[in-house]
């Protein structure tokens, strides 16, 4: 039977206590990640080489004996804090991200532990638990904790293999990674839809369904210019310059669910509605280097929506397909074929075909190519099978 990972957000409600030890783990935690990533640097300076993951471990002992401070906390943590930087090393060496840099107060506020399974006396017993009835959840050291989120639901199909604790503004979630098992529905292709991504209107599709982009217009992002005022104007270490960090800390995460929910109220319609996708594949790192656009796509997440779907249409068994991002759709016409080179500047919203004389707005236009060239893609794999 295939399986997948999902990932689930639970908020928490710890007690002052638990607080306190939420937030020791999360310090001992990125102690441990700057700590290695000093002696990696130093090692490889001095000899060229740098230690591995596994020799690092080893020294845990002996540096909780150095510090007794580190044996209070989940040893766990710190495990998964060496594992993640040397996955950082390793992303660092494939050029998928920077050299690994040291972690402050302000950038590591999680800590991750795993689900430790053990058998005794013909009873499993497992280190992280979710009671739905009661709303409890049994964490490594934290013992029992409430919660709150997801109603309709009785219980995980599936194994939890981690969670990630964070602190956030004030308030404390766990993010769950659970493996349940993936039961795909029989694919049959009726319907099919192409997207056009654009500015002003997120999303276009090839049945003239347009969702605008309300992020750019929102109070919150006048509230956070306001607050960004505040806190320059504040002297460092002050009370005042506390508070209104925590407010801007409230308002940026207003904003991204704000941004979360819009994408995923699309996805979901479009992926109920459709069995077969189709996408223009575009270049957003180079789109970012245009400075007439830069400043408007920092308020749409284009790799974001592009990600979601790939994973929603798996979990659904639909297909989702992508074009040559050098296929002309906005300059084609979407009725006789004609191709209008005339139309490439962007500041031409609508126009008219010489050949057949039909009135295109160009969005529709282009989501309408984008299908059709889908459908071809589509037919030709058909063909090739």
């Amino acid at each position: 039977m295939q399986t997948t990972f999902k990932g689930y957000v639970l908020r928490i409600y710890p007690t002052d206590e638990q607080k306190e030890l939420i937030n020791k783990t999360i310090g001992c935690a990125r102690f441990i990640y700057n700590h290695f990533l000093d002696e990696k640097i130093n090692d490889y300076k001095e000899t060229g080489k740098s230690k591995s993951c596994y020799d690092q471990i080893k020294k845990l002992p002996g540096l909780c004996k150095e510090y007794p401070w580190l044996s209070e906390v989940d040893s766990c943590s710190l495990r998964t804090a060496l594992f993640s930087l040397d996955d950082a090393y390793k992303r660092f060496f494939n050029k998928q991200n920077e050299f690994p840099r040291f972690k402050n107060k302000d950038i590591g506020n999680s800590y991750k532990t795993n689900n430790i399974k053990n058998t005794y006396k013909d009873k499993n017993y497992e280190s992280i638990k979710v009671d739905f009835q009661n709303k409890i959840i049994t964490l490594p050291k934290l013992k029992e904790v409430k919660f709150r989120g997801y109603r309709n639901k009785d219980c995980f199909i599936g194994n939890i293999k981690s969670a990630v604790i964070r602190r956030q503004a004030n308030k404390y979630y766990v993010s769950l990674l659970v493996e349940e098992p993936l039961i795909l529905p029989e694919f049959i292709p009726r319907s099919i839809v192409g997207l056009d991504l654009g500015i002003k209107d997120i999303i276009i599709t090839s049945y003239n369904y347009k969702c605008e982009n309300s992020l750019s217009s929102l109070e919150v992002k006048k509230r956070i210019k306001g607050l960004q005022k505040g806190l320059a104007r504040c002297k460092s270490g002050s009370k005042n310059r506390y508070k209104i960090k925590l407010k801007l800390q409230r308002a940026y995460m207003k904003l991204k669910n704000i941004r979360k929910h819009l994408i995923h109220d699309v996805t979901n319609k479009l992926v109920k509605e459709n069995d077969i996708i189709v996408m223009e594949d575009l270049n957003i790192k180079g789109m970012y280097q245009l400075h007439s656009i830069a400043k408007s796509l920092i308020n749409i997440p284009l790799a974001e929506i592009k990600r979601v779907l790939e994973y929603k249409c798996k979990w659904q068994n639909k297909k989702l397909l992508t074009i040559n991002r050098y296929y002309p759709s906005s300059q084609v016409c979407s009725v006789c074929g004609y191709q209008n080179k005339e139309v490439k500047d962007l500041n031409i919203r609508r126009w008219e075909c010489p050949k057949c004389s039909s009135l295109h707005d160009r969005d529709i236009n282009a989501s309408v190519n984008i299908m059709f060239e889908g459908l071809k893609m589509y037919m030709q794999s058909l063909v090739l099978k």
